[in-house]
């Protein structure tokens, strides 16, 4: 079962890769989540593309779940943190602070993370609470 969760999900993210857009992928994404929902990236990777989408709302439903699952997982936070700044909620800061943390103490993930966030604005240039967390991400910080 798990090599099939692997294959499918690599599958997706080679596409996603690829160029292929939100349309197509968000129903491949949506299918891993309702066969694994304990799969903390697929539910990651589906928040993402519905933000690409312009589903926020959906992105922050999905997002949500996805901390729940790997409170630890950086981009399940940035997700997030640009789902709730679309939707107009409150506290994101705790979630910006959080992955701050996790890549002050990892390189890798800092690398992961501001690879993702240029990814997604070479997608969608005009994503402002996505600029927003990526100058968040950027400052300074006190730890």
């Amino acid at each position: 079962m798990t090599e099939t969760v692997n294959s499918l999900f690599e599958s997706g993210l080679e596409r996603y890769n690829a160029g292929e857009g939100p349309d197509s992928l968000i129903p491949v994404f949506k299918q891993l989540c309702d066969r694994f929902p304990k799969n903390a990236a697929a539910w990651s990777c589906l928040a993402w593309l519905y933000l690409l989408d312009n589903q926020a709302e959906r992105a922050y439903k999905v997002a949500l779940k996805g901390t729940k699952i790997d409170a630890n997982a950086p981009q399940a936070r940035v997700n997030l943190a640009v789902a709730m700044l679309e939707t107009g909620q409150t506290g994101v800061r705790k979630h910006i602070d959080t992955v701050k943390q996790m890549m002050a103490t990892d390189s890798q993930v800092r690398q992961d993370v501001f690879d993702s966030i240029e990814d997604g604005l070479s997608r969608k240039p005009d994503w402002d609470s996505l600029k927003r967390v990526k100058q968040w991400l950027s400052e300074e910080s006190m730890f």
